[in-house]
């Protein structure tokens, strides 16, 4: 195993983690990111699918998903969908139930309720938080089919009470995946779209003869994907421009090597993507590059995930536990493990993150699969600004304003003293009027 060792008190040290750092926040580990002109290609199929509508997206995507799709076949029947889902293995669709229940009962907890507005003297101030009425859900087709996206976006969007649900997915090998239309059947979704990439979301945000627009479009995606979510935010809405998958774990000498190698592994199974143990033990650091070793040949995706500890992982060994968490913060990743002698202590000093996996039993996969916290995460250091995905993604908010006639009296002196200064006087005078008393015909 050939992954990158940094030692922070080297001479380049503090360079090499500045430039892993760099790395990671380009975005250029995302499929085809760097090989092609991807914001020409998406600038264009968006073009295509505006004016084409239905046909352009039909066109477009029989052609890079190698399936033949027309207008009328963009739409999956609700009667393939209702079959698909009562010819899937019983025993996975419990434990989709399972996994949904545990994602609903979290997201239920959390949900933004309206507080009570805050009432003065005749003024009343308030909030309401309203779901929104559409969102479109992007699940990828291709190299890998996860099935726990379609439950980690649709179901916080449920419990937000979003009422229109739209799936699209790639035609991969011809048609929506089974397990994707099964999952829909289950969760209630009606409408599943042909659809993959670029030319899936331009068709979500801007509507065709078959497709309304959606208000917010969520889900993981390729580097078309994310790009085309880029050019269109602002006509719609969007969960974020996602990267590559990425973890950073903090360890100290407490902490199991076989565990965090295999922590690593998993993460980098993803390929393209990116783990970095920050610890200050360089026995430890020894004993991980050891059981990477070991544990790589027995793993299904072993060469993609040789390729990416080996481009794209480090191993980063710090001057103390105090300068590993400085360095998780500043790297702000999609996932950070803690399993050190004390987690929160350790916490307590990291502001930045995706989702915190805390000790020695709560591994990546908990946020992955099961414990309920949606895994669409912040990546690329954007967890500074952002946070996971919920159910509070899909509300808008209001603010809600009531003044009676003599709260407005009291401060319309001030409110027109404000718009004045601006140069506003229309403002004013919207004010004014209503303050001054009524003319007494004669």
């Amino acid at each position: 195993m050939d992954i990158s060792i940094i030692k922070t008190d080297s001479p380049d040290g503090p360079a090499a983690v500045a430039a892993l750092k760099d790395t990671l926040r380009k975005g250029e580990l995302t499929a085809g990111g760097s090989e092609l002109d991807v914001r020409t290609i998406v600038r264009d199929i968006i073009a295509d699918v505006e004016t084409g509508r239905d046909s352009a997206a039909a066109a477009l995507t029989s052609r890079f998903d190698q399936a033949q799709i027309t207008p009328e076949t963009i739409r999956v029947p609700q009667e393939q969908i209702l079959a698909a889902h009562q010819a899937a293995d019983e025993e996975f669709l419990q434990l989709v139930r399972r996994v949904a229940d545990n994602i609903r009962r979290y997201q239920e907890s959390i949900l933004i309720t309206d507080p009570p507005p805050l009432k003065r003297e005749g003024r009343s101030l308030g909030v309401r938080y309203s779901p929104m009425a559409r969102a479109g859900v992007y699940v990828p087709g291709g190299k890998a089919i996860y099935p726990s996206t379609v439950l980690m976006t649709i179901v916080p969007a449920q419990v937000a009470g979003v009422e229109q649900i739209a799936i699209a997915s790639p035609p991969t090998g011809g048609d929506v995946n089974q397990m994707v239309l099964a999952l829909a059947g289950e969760l209630g979704v009606r409408e599943v779209y042909r659809l993959g990439g670029a030319v899936a979301i331009a068709a979500l945000a801007l509507g065709t003869e078959t497709i309304s627009p959606v208000d917010k479009i969520v889900g993981p995606g390729n580097a078309f994907v994310a790009e085309a979510k880029r050019q269109l935010f602002g006509r719609v809405g969007i969960d974020s421009v996602a990267g590559p998958s990425e973890v950073l774990i903090v360890a100290d000498q407490t902490a199991r090597a076989d565990y965090l190698a295999a922590d690593m592994l998993a993460q980098a199974e993803h390929y393209p993507g990116s783990a970095i143990l920050v610890t200050p033990s360089k026995e430890l650091a020894g004993a991980v590059t050891s059981e990477l070793d070991a544990q790589l040949p027995a793993l299904s995706r072993g060469e993609e995930a040789r390729a990416c500890l080996e481009a794209y992982s480090a191993i980063i060994v710090t001057s103390d536990i105090d300068e590993a968490c400085r360095i998780a913060d500043d790297f702000a990743t999609e996932h950070l493990q803690i399993i050190t002698e004390d987690d929160q202590a350790a916490l307590a000093k990291i502001r930045n993150a995706g989702a915190v996996f805390l000790g020695a039993y709560t591994p990546v996969p908990l946020g992955d699969y099961y414990a309920g916290p949606s895994h669409v995460l912040p990546t690329g250091g954007t967890a500074k600004f952002s946070g996971p995905l919920s159910c509070n993604d899909f509300l808008t908010a209001a603010s809600i304003l009531s003044y009676d006639s003599e709260s407005l009296e009291c401060d319309a002196g001030e409110v027109i003293d404000f718009a004045t200064r601006e140069g506003l006087t229309a403002h004013a005078n919207a004010v004014r009027i209503r303050t001054k008393p009524p003319t007494q015909d004669k």
